[in-house]
């Protein structure tokens, strides 16, 4: 008799639509809830703040974020038609859109007030349907914004808000003197900080959340907090569609929210991306277009419904790898709840009361992350490239121009001055420009990729022309016994930067049928023939980089056997490691027994992404030897260790 709970015959279902039983669900929800809260209801603060709107006002933000927040979780959740990704994604208000929408604001009137929030939500409505429109086609644009781009923008974002952040520091009530103000901002940067330090896994999620519940607490103790709006709110309360007024469409005003969305697009592509190893799904071209077009309709619905634009929260993402529970409908019922919240007056009555201080130590992390996230993408750009570093230094030094002496925006025409009323949208369109300029328009020399077999060099315009035999003869190296990863990638050609050659090569391996996967990983030897054996490491040149492990006695010798002996017999494949990233042969050892204790699927991921590590080794090393300058400038920190 069988074992097995499901009925013979049915099809099995993925975990990522497996539903949990309902008080599991509830809790879950709940936790997805907290992650999401603080950094959701973050932004319609700072957004009233900047544009000086009374405490009523806040309060229908609050609510009408979290109730559209709700509604866009289950459009990217659940979904319908070609809309959702229907993975455990949530999605809340973006950050990137504070600044760009504040300098809508004070562009329509510097004194700000509800008056500026018709054209605010004009330009929201006009970027969500763009964004709706160009999701099946975004694929295809997606090269005018390299990591040179995006890495400037967020950079420029995150230092530009952090002037926001600074002056909340000593921005609260009347009568309260600026040491308390800057005693209540230090205590919640210093709860964020502890936090972070000396919890883990779930509560250290919370550490924004605990933070301003601390600094409210201790403020309000003081005598400096207040819940005053909290009995005048209703318990239930509606937000009505265009709440303040009919939409006004302001052409500058929306180019600058189109810009956000380009920026949010690329964002929003990566959590999927992340979403989709997580919970174990191929991500496809699809699913991308379906994902956007939820951002875009959401963001439609933001500008209707008094709201703001919507992306995939990436704490949320992070939160299911950490549970490692992978349903969309846990993320499916915490939208219910922001629904129910976003009904409750009361609850955006006891947010808005935070103390202007306490918010902006806690915006002050947040955006100081944004700024952060841009750093880490311009590590990825080499700016040893003239082109790169003058985009990236225009572009930064614009945007800090306009933050420092945003008086500079009198000067220009009334349609012009949104460009250079926020710091954030003047540095973005100056990368965007300037790469389009650098990299797209005019003649332009091909980079050099690699050498032929005669010696001859070879740019991308070559390779972009080559045929798939010649394209695979070509790049033969990067691959033991294996020429499918190459045919798979030369099918992405024309390549538009060696940055997109290389991830044609990547996702070719990684979006691979799982036979070619495990055929490919036993075409490779185990670290203990590739050491050990004179011949195999003299066939696998390259494989170890320019790693010196030196020789092996016996003791080693035979450690290393048994390891690659027991790591066979368990996983049922070679044990391969990238040696490039290994700093000595001790750490072979450590590594290899620390990978003896993954899950057997866990470990078949370990491996194919050391055959990926090991291919970009290579063509490294291909790359390096048709660029050695840029090869040399490396080396100078080599030996720095």
């Amino acid at each position: 008799m069988s074992t097995s709970t499901r009925p013979r015959g049915t099809t099995p279902v993925h975990p990522v639509d497996q539903v949990p039983p309902a008080g599991k669900l509830a809790v879950l929800s709940v936790q997805h809830l907290l992650a999401f809260y603080a950094g959701a209801v973050v932004v319609p603060l700072l957004i009233a703040g900047q544009l000086n709107l009374d405490a009523e006002t806040t309060i229908h933000l609050i609510n009408a974020d979290l109730f559209t927040c709700g509604i866009a979780t289950l459009i990217q959740s659940v979904g319908f038609w070609r809309v959702g990704v229907r993975l455990p994604v949530i999605q809340g208000v973006t950050t990137t859109a504070v600044a760009p929408i504040v300098a809508i604001g004070l562009a329509v009137d510097d004194r700000g007030g509800t008056a500026t929030l018709p054209a605010i939500y004009g330009s929201v409505i006009v970027a969500g349907v763009f964004t709706f429109l160009a999701a099946p086609y975004f694929a295809k644009f997606i090269r005018f914004f390299p990591p040179v781009v995006i890495g400037t923008v967020l950079t420029t974002m995150g230092i530009t808000l952090l002037s926001v952040a600074a002056n909340d520091f000593t921005n609260h009530a009347e009568g309260v003197p600026a040491t308390k103000d800057l005693a209540y901002a230090g205590l919640t940067l210093a709860v964020i900080i502890v936090v972070q330090r000396f919890f883990r896994g779930f509560l250290g999620t919370l550490a924004v959340l605990a933070g301003l519940v601390a600094g409210t607490a201790v403020a309000f103790m003081a005598g400096d907090a207040g819940f005053n709006d909290l009995g005048s709110s209703p318990w239930i309360g509606f937000t009505t569609p265009f709440y303040f007024g009919t939409p006004e469409f302001v052409f500058t005003g929306a180019v600058s929210m189109i810009i956000v969305m380009l920026v949010t697009m690329v964002e929003s592509t990566g959590d999927v991306f992340a979403a989709g190893e997580i919970v174990g799904r191929r991500t496809t071209k699809e699913d991308i277009s379906r994902a956007l077009r939820a951002d875009g309709l959401s963001t439609t619905l933001g500008g209707v419904l008094n709201s703001f634009p919507y992306t995939c929260f990436a704490q949320n993402v992070g939160l299911v790898r950490m549970t490692r529970v992978r349903s969309r409908w846990v993320v499916a019922a915490a939208g219910v709840l922001m629904i129910v919240i976003g009904l409750v007056p009361k609850a955006g009555a006891v947010v808005a009361a935070i103390p202007s201080p306490v918010l902006g130590a806690a915006s002050m992390v947040l955006f100081a992350n944004v700024a952060l996230v841009g750093i880490q993408t311009l590590a990825k750009v080499d700016l040893t490239d003239t082109r790169n570093a003058t985009i990236l230094t225009v572009s930064v030094g614009l945007g800090m121009l306009v933050t420092f002496r945003p008086g500079i925006a009198e000067v220009f025409p009334d349609w012009a001055r949104v460009f250079f009323a926020s710091g954030v949208t003047t540095g973005s369109v100056s990368a965007i420009i300037l790469n389009l300029l650098f990299f797209h328009v005019g003649r332009r020399t091909s980079p050099d990729v690699t050498r032929d077999r005669a010696g001859r060099m070879l740019t991308l315009d070559d390779v972009n022309a080559m045929d798939t035999g010649t394209f695979v003869t070509t790049f033969s190296s990067l691959f033991n016994d294996a020429t499918w990863p190459l045919e798979r990638a030369h099918a992405a050609a024309p390549f538009g930067s060696v940055p997109e050659l290389r991830e044609a090569v990547q996702n070719a391996v990684l979006t691979a049928p799982r036979e070619q996967q495990d055929a490919l990983i036993r075409a490779y030897p185990s670290t203990a023939d590739l050491l050990l054996d004179p011949d195999s490491g003299e066939r696998e040149s390259g494989f170890a980089g320019s790693l010196a492990l030196g020789s092996f006695d016996d003791v080693e010798q035979r450690q290393l056997r048994e390891l690659c002996d027991r790591y066979s017999a368990r996983f049922g494949m070679p044990f391969v490691a990238c040696l490039g990233r290994m700093d000595s042969r001790e750490q072979i050892v450590r590594e290899g027994l620390r990978r003896l204790g993954n899950s057997p699927a866990q470990e078949r991921v370990q491996l194919l992404g050391e055959v990926v590590e090991i291919s970009n080794d290579r063509f490294n090393n291909l790359i390096a030897d048709a660029n050695p300058v840029a090869a040399a400038w490396e080396s100078k920190f080599e030996h720095l260790d």
